[in-house]
This record gives C-alpha cells, structure tokens and sequence, in this order.
C-alpha cells in the first residue's frame, strides 16, 4: 500500500511539473526575451498572494489529426480558476503562447466557459489575460466553435458581472471578438495587438503593406479606433494598474460599488475653482482639473485619454464610494460633442448603469461639430447614443454645468430633462438655444452689416440668456453654486441619492441607435 501511495504521489507530482513547465524551458526562454512574462507570472502578479486556485490543470486536447495525438501538454494551452484582489473574489484565465502559440482549442474554449459559468453563478467579476495566435487550425471547426460557445457566455455575462481583457501578445482572427463584447479592453505598448485580418490577408486583398504594430498595435486602438481603453509601457505595469482599476468595480450587477476608507472630507473647499474659467468665454482650460480637485484625495481614473479627447471619462471616489465621471473637454474642440466623443461617452454611461455606479457629469459644451464629415459618418445616430445612454441610465446622476451648454448638447449632457436628478451650475454658466453672436444674426438679419448694431444686440443677448439663472427660474438648474464648494455639494447631493430607487418600463431590452 505504501508503494501504491508512492507511485501515485509521484504521478501527481509529474503531471503537476509538466502542467507548470507548459511549452518547456526553451519557450519560457523565448516569452522572456520578448519582454513577457508566463501565463502563470502574470496570474501571480495579478491576484493577491497564495489566493489562486486552478481549475482543469490536467486537461488535454482530444484531437488526433496532424500527429496532435503525440503531442498533449496537460492544460492545453490556458490556466483558469479563480483568486483574490485585494481580498475580493474574481475569475481569471490565462492563455500560455508557450504551448501551441495559445492557440485555441475545444478542451481549451471549454476551460475558460467553465469559469465564466462560474463567476456568472457566484456574482464575480472575470479577467481574460490574452496572448493567442488564433483557432488551433489542426482542430478545424471545433476550434471555431470553442470561440463561439466563449462569445455566447460573454454575451450573457454582460450587464451582469464586469469583463475585462488584457492583451499581452498577439490577439488576431475571431479571437478579438471576445475581448471586443467584455467591458473594458487594456493594452502592452510593443508586444500586444489586435486584429480581424493581418498583414498577409491585407497586402493581398487591398495591396497594402502594413506591420501588425500599424494595423493593430496599442497605439492604433487607443488613438486611433477607440477598440481599447488603456495602453501600458510592460507586462508588470498592465497587471499592477488593473488590480487598481478592480478596485473601483462592484463584484456584479446586484452590489453597490466597493466603499474604501478616505481621510478627506466631503466639506474641503478648493479655492482656487474660483477663478480657473478664463474672463474671456472663447478661452479654454482643463476640465481635469476640475475632477481631480473634486475627486477623493485628487485621484481620477482616466480612460481612453488618447481617444476623443473632447470627452473625458474615468473613475473618482466620493466619500470612498465609486463614482463615474463624463466631461466635455474644452482643451479638445472647445468640447464640443463629435461621433467618436459620443461613442465614447455612451459606452462608459451604459457600463455605469448597468453596475449600479453614479454619474458625475460635467459640462462645457458648445454644440454638435458641424461638418460633412460629420454628417456622412452618421452624427445624428451617434449623438443619439448619448442622448440614449443617459436618458436609459437610472442610477443616480449629478449635473455640474461649468460654463457653456449650448443648444442640443445641453440637452444631451445628463440636463433635468433626461431625468438628472441634480442639476447644478456655477455663475460661469451659459445655458442657451445657440452662441449669442449666431443667435443675433439669425434673429436680427436686417442689421447684418452694422457692426455696432449687431454687437449691440450681441451683448443683449449675453446678458440675458447667457447666465444660468433662466433655466434656474425654470427650475431645470436645482441650485447655482460657488465654484468653491463643488465637492461639498456633489459629495451631500451623492449622499442624498445612495437609497435611490427608479425602474424603466417594462421590455425585453431598448433598441438603441447603433
């Protein structure tokens, strides 16, 4: 018996040792000298430690075309299971490019839909570390469908627990679309990319000649397509960054967002608010620094900075408790509102409604960008996902008007009429149908040509529609405030709103502009 207890200890320890090696020493080499770390480093970098637990580390592909029969490495090329951040329960899986290049497999599709039923059941959130070549072509339709069953799952899990993805090296084919359906998609600067077709397919349908870097690179999707939200520098300062991200996310769509404790009052007062918006209205300044002086101890999780910059998006705490901010960007377009900002804009909402986290909205606006370029590429129906997403979101909103909203665009921007439940302005804020200079011109056409008359009537205009104190009147401005006692007021109309209850009429789901 004592044999026996020997002989299977030592055919655990084997099977365990090779599941560990995954492609072998000589692949680990390579991974390294690339600049990456190991599918299993970088779970151990990313949960807390000791907290990992693997699932199906003894799997094994079942194909026996192409000689696959003599080749069987125990996990077959992913490692899954679940852990810790900072002592908050997640899934995670891991593709290993060491063993077949992280090509996927039947075997391996089925790991990772295992623990995505998994964390679906126990309300968890899942992390997808993605360093693939593709379908494991010898497998043939089984390996596609493997990425159909994993594009199902993610599908259902949306809305319900958060998904986010990190590529960490090649990401390619139908494998993108898996990473494209979850929440939020970060990026290693030189050593990830993504796309549907490479550069062969490429060169020869459209004769272009291109590197996978400039097709599909981080700098592309974080600048260029909007596809990912974040880029990072190395593998270490992807997965450091995103156990801080984690942080600001509620575990499923049931829970309020995680409270983390804060030394900074609510009642701070920032002074220097006061005087950031320029005496000359046509001036730009930084709406970041708005957030940042608001935000809990002046932290703000930006996403998507290189994208759209005439929107910003990104996580504050107030009084410890996540909230969502979107803000115009005056430095970028005079903030004006463009396809890609109401894209970007729209996402964010729907992923803050759908995850019980509050909306901090902050406006300077001055309008749709005109143009043909504009119009051809679908303006109106790209507008109106804004318009949708905040009109659809039911969680608490708060409205911070800085200085302008102009016309359709003040609508848009989270206004009283889209159900904002606070709605704020500063002294600053001119809230109008249209800019003083082209509302005199439209009203007063017969005096165009008479400077004096026009600048007359221009300063008439300003002065009685650009204020806020015509909506407040209206009361579609809850209060005009200090700039001063921003964070004081937004973190008491939070507070007010924790126990916030509101319901959308019944319906198998809205069918928004796409």
């Amino acid at each position: 018996m004592q044999d026996l207890n020997a002989k299977l200890k030592g055919l655990l320890e084997a099977k365990e040792q090779a599941a560990l090696l995954g492609g072998g020493e000589h692949r680990i080499q390579q991974q390294h000298l690339k600049g990456k770390l190991t599918a299993r480093e970088r779970i151990s970098i990313l949960l807390d430690e000791d907290s990992f637990e693997e699932w199906d580390k003894f799997v094994e592909h079942r194909s026996h075309d192409f000689g696959m029969e003599e080749q069987k490495i125990p996990g077959d090329g992913v490692i899954t299971g679940y852990g810790t951040i900072n002592g908050r329960l997640v899934f995670v899986f891991s593709q290993d490019f060491t063993v077949f290049g992280g090509a996927l497999s039947e075997a391996f599709a089925e790991k990772i839909c295992k623990v995505m039923d998994q964390a679906m059941k126990v309300g968890a959130p899942v992390i997808g570390l993605n360093d693939s070549g593709g379908a494991r072509i010898q497998e043939g339709v089984a390996s596609l469908g493997g990425y159909a069953e994993i594009f199902q799952r993610n599908v259902l899990a949306s809305g319900v627990v958060p998904q986010l993805s990190v590529i960490m090296g090649p990401c390619a084919g139908g494998a993108v679309y898996s990473p494209a359906m979850t929440d939020f998609i970060f990026m290693v600067e030189d050593s990830s990319y993504m796309f549907v077709t490479g550069p062969d397919v490429v060169k020869t349908v459209t004769h272009e000649e291109v590197t996978p870097e400039d097709l599909g690179g981080a700098s592309v999707h974080t600048r260029k397509s909007g596809v990912a939200d974040l880029s990072f520098a190395n593998d270490v300062e992807a997965l450091l960054l995103t156990r801080k991200f984690f942080n600001y996310l509620p575990a499923n769509n049931r829970e309020k967002p995680p409270r983390w404790p804060t030394s900074d009052s609510g009642k701070r007062q920032d002074f220097s608010l006061d005087t950031l918006i320029p005496a000359d209205s046509t001036k730009p300044y930084d709406i970041k620094e708005v957030i940042h002086k608001v935000a809990d101890e002046g932290e703000f999780f930006e996403l998507q900075p290189d994208y759209a910059q005439n929107m910003v998006i990104g996580f504050i705490r107030l009084q410890g408790s996540t909230v969502g901010v979107v803000a115009n960007q005056p430095m970028v377009m005079a903030g004006s509102l463009d396809i890609n900002s109401s894209k970007k804009g729209a996402r964010f909402v729907r992923f803050c409604d759908a995850f019980n986290i509050p909306i901090f909205t902050l406006v300077d606006v001055t309008g749709f960008m005109p143009g043909t370029a504009q119009e051809y590429g679908g303006i109106i129906k790209n507008g109106a996902k804004l318009l949708y997403a905040f009109a659809e979101c039911t969680v608490p909103k708060v409205t911070l008007i800085t200085r302008k909203a102009i016309g359709g665009a003040y609508d848009v921007m989270a206004s009283k009429h889209l159900r904002g439940d606070v709605n704020l302005a500063w002294p600053t804020a001119e809230i109008a149908v249209m800019g003083a200079k082209g509302a005199v011109e439209i009203i007063f056409r017969k005096d165009i040509g008479d400077e004096e008359a026009i600048a007359q009537r221009t300063a008439e205009y300003q002065d009685k529609f650009a204020n806020p104190y015509t909506a407040a009147s209206r009361g579609y401005i809850d209060d005009v405030i200090k700039p001063h006692e921003t964070r004081e007021r937004v973190c008491r109309s939070f507070a007010m709103l924790r126990d916030k209850k509101l319901e959308n009429p019944w319906r198998k789901h809205g069918n928004i502009p796409l």
